[in-house]
């Protein structure tokens, strides 16, 4: 009885499966005959190739072993480093410009003019060829005068109190045209030019009481005249007086240097130096002078051919 149900069972597991079977090539059947491809809800879907039966067994997918990926370096990017753009300097204007002019005007004389607006009223020295004077500006700091050319360069520096120097130069094409002979000195080491120009039997005596006139425009003059340079009255004074004449070897002039005897100067010794300009060039000679004692107060001491063989020439 126990087989008989037991071919019963076989049987019908024999007749399910064929039933399946029998469905499952009706589908295939059925499918094939609708076409390669079917559209469900606007997908497309692929006609299956083959029809693999499946165990009744679950199948247990293998273990994937965790794969640990490092993280990723950082990328750096090639990028360089801009240079910082720094401001730039501010740059102040000067709150006391100084400003120095130079012009060459005829007869080789240097029109001079000078601003310099924090320095009013002040002592400043000018300098040229060897030539030094003090001088002082105006109450604005302005300073304006004429200096006889002594060399072609024409160059000129002046030094302000605070020890600050300007220079300019002009060049003077017509200093080959007249000789000039001068003398400086220091505060009361006083000392006086004396021109005696001959023309024609006539003797004309140029000094500081008969200075002359430079001749107008830069035309030949026949005779010569002076220029008493710096200012007496600044502190510690520089002065100078200039002396000059044609360059024609024609025309005669015996200058001379007097000394006075004073109660400043007498029993001392004075301390000066020559100028002379010949063919545009300048020379500085230095000039030392021993004064008589104080008893020949009202003297004067004449020093002749100073240009070429100093030496005292007589005490009057």
């Amino acid at each position: 009885m126990f087989a008989d149900q037991l071919t019963k069972r076989n049987a019908a597991r024999v007749l399910a499966v064929l039933a399946v079977a029998f469905a499952a090539g009706h589908l295939v059947q059925t499918l094939a005959s609708r076409g390669d491809e079917l559209t469900v809800a606007g997908a497309d879907i692929a006609r299956p190739v083959a029809i693999v039966p499946l165990a009744a067994d679950p199948v247990v997918p293998p273990a994937v072993a965790a794969v640990v990926l490092p993280p990723p370096a950082p990328v750096t990017p090639n990028t360089v480093a801009a240079t910082p753009v720094l401001p730039e300097p501010e740059i102040l204007a000067d709150p006391c410009p100084v400003t120095l002019d130079l012009m060459a005007q005829p007869g080789a004389i240097l029109g001079l003019t000078l601003i310099a607006p924090c320095h009013p009223n002040a002592r400043v020295v000018l300098r040229h060829a060897g030539l030094a004077i003090a001088v002082t500006t105006t109450a604005n700091g302005a300073l304006f005068l004429d200096l006889p050319g002594l060399a072609r360069d024409g160059a000129v520096e002046v030094m302000l109190p605070d020890g600050k120097t300007v220079t300019a130069a002009v060049a003077l094409s017509d200093l080959g045209q007249v000789r000039r002979f001068g003398v400086q000195w220091q505060a009361d080491d006083a000392f006086q030019l004396h021109a005696f120009e001959q023309d024609a039997g006539l003797e004309t005596h140029v000094s500081a009481q008969n200075r002359q006139s430079p001749p107008i425009g830069g035309l030949t003059a026949k005779g010569g005249y002076l220029m008493q340079l710096g200012d007496a009255s600044a502190d510690l004074p520089l002065l100078a007086e200039v002396y000059t004449f044609p360059a024609d070897a024609a025309i005669a002039a015996d200058v001379v240097v007097e000394a006075a005897v004073t109660p400043a100067t007498c029993a001392r010794e004075l301390l000066a130096e020559t100028l002379t300009s010949t063919g545009g060039a300048a020379f500085v000679t230095d000039l030392s002078l021993a004064m008589p004692e104080c008893d020949a107060v009202g003297d004067f001491l004449v020093l002749n051919n100073l240009a070429t063989d100093p030496k005292i020439a007589a005490a009057n």
